[in-house]
């Protein structure tokens, strides 16, 4: 991501610059829509179907649906409406708009450059990089073809986890499969994972498969600029859902006084990778043993990024800001995240579904379980609680949410009523 050297001089918070925000259906999308609005910049929210969380949001200006082909459809969008930036949310769209270059008129695109895009995505040059830079990871495999699987599968230390490299580059070769794209599996001996890759045979495609790493989920964000970072954001994971991993369902603030000389070797890998703009650095931390071991990094806004929102470290801001008005305007309009609050933020939905398959788990001690439920309830009570999608600022999303999920479970009542 190329950033212009405008000045604070030369322009307001607030310009009256339209910015359209690609994938506005998260609360990742929402959140972002939320930092660039109440600094009064005219946002377009862009979804994939009217059931957009921030379609309702009193930030948008205006919401639009996205046509495919992207590449035809937003040329055409970007130029009917005068839009000067454009922000995406997810790897896909990333990916096709760094493909269409920096700018599509005078709108320019705020991804990232495709080589820098690629480099992160490609989860074992990463882990080669970071292992060059004293970053601890752990001990990976990637199964090919000719070699001796069950050979080798038999010299692993076990338990493993098991996660494609590039999700983007094989999910449309695994759909035409027709086998589903699992974000991560586990298994504990060599013949569970050896039945696992198995179901890859048809396609000639494995996932990487690397030792399992205890502890919890440690997220390091960072907005790069010029190989530094002009603003940092840590947290943990409480839960997940699914709770093997996934998204990041209850999380928690770690202060930036923590992990500091870690914060400082994220800051250098993506220097080394050339990154500007947004990342999260995902690692596995073991309080135990004080270790952390690098999983992913995450070229994109990330799930947990409410979470900083309600902290006052707004990425969304920072990427727009330093990209289009200068770093001098992205401090002016720069919420104070030096005293950040030691929040909590919890993504409810998610939050529910991972309690509920636990209680269905009949291999989970009864104690546990009841646990698990007084936890969830006294979370309701805990003032450092935030939410994903809900604020009192801008309450219309929970509420056309919760119509949604209403509307999807009416005609199973309705026929339940037959």
């Amino acid at each position: 991501m190329k950033h212009c050297r405008a000045k604070a001089s030369d322009v307001t918070i607030g310009s009256n610059l339209r910015v359209a925000v690609l994938g506005a259906d998260s609360p990742i999308g929402l959140t972002v829509v939320r930092e660039l609005g109440e600094r009064g910049v005219r946002v377009f929210a862009l979804g994939r179907d009217q059931r957009a969380l921030a379609r309702t949001s009193r930030h948008t200006h205006a919401f639009a649906l996205i046509e495919k082909p992207l590449a035809q459809w937003l040329p055409r969008f970007v130029a009917a409406n005068d839009i000067g930036a454009v922000l995406a949310i997810s790897e896909h769209h990333l990916i096709e708009l760094a493909a269409m270059g920096p700018v599509i008129g005078k709108c320019r695109l705020l991804v990232p450059e495709p080589d820098k895009l690629a480099l992160v995505l490609d989860k074992p040059r990463t882990l080669d990089l970071a292992a060059g830079l004293g970053i601890d990871v752990p001990s990976s495999w990637q199964p090919l073809t000719g070699e001796d699987h069950a050979a080798i599968a038999a010299g692993l230390a076990y338990p493993v986890a098991v996660k494609w490299a590039d999700p983007n580059a094989v999910s449309a070769r695994l759909g035409a499969a027709g086998i589903a794209l699992e974000k991560v599996e586990y298994a504990n001996d060599a013949s569970g994972l050896l039945a696992l890759l198995a179901r890859y045979d048809v396609v000639g495609i494995w996932p990487l498969v690397q030792t399992w790493c205890p502890g919890h989920g440690l997220g390091q964000m960072l907005h790069m600029q010029q190989g530094r970072a002009t603003l940092r954001f840590q947290h943990r994971r409480l839960r997940e859902f699914p709770p093997t991993g996934g998204v990041s369902a209850f999380c928690e603030v770690v202060p930036l006084a923590e992990h500091a000389a870690l914060m400082e070797r994220s800051e250098a890998l993506l220097s080394t990778m050339g990154w500007e703009g947004p990342a999260m650095v995902e690692y596995r931390h073991d309080p135990a043993s004080g270790r952390s071991w690098l999983m992913e990094i995450n070229g994109r806004f990330w799930g947990s990024l409410p979470l900083a929102y309600h902290c006052g470290a707004h990425f969304g801001w920072e990427t727009y800001a330093c990209a289009m008005l200068g770093e001098d305007a992205a401090v002016q309009g720069r919420s104070n995240a030096v005293a950040m609050p030691l929040r909590r933020a919890r993504y409810l939905i998610p939050d529910a579904k991972g309690l509920v398959m636990l209680l269905r788990d009949g291999k989970v001690p009864v104690f546990k379980r009841i646990g698990a439920v007084a936890r969830f309830i006294a979370d309701f009570l805990d003032p450092r609680v935030r939410w994903f999608v809900w604020s009192w600022r801008d309450p219309a999303p929970l509420f056309a949410d919760l119509a949604g999920v209403v509307r999807k479970l009416w005609p199973l009542g309705k026929r339940g009523t037959n």
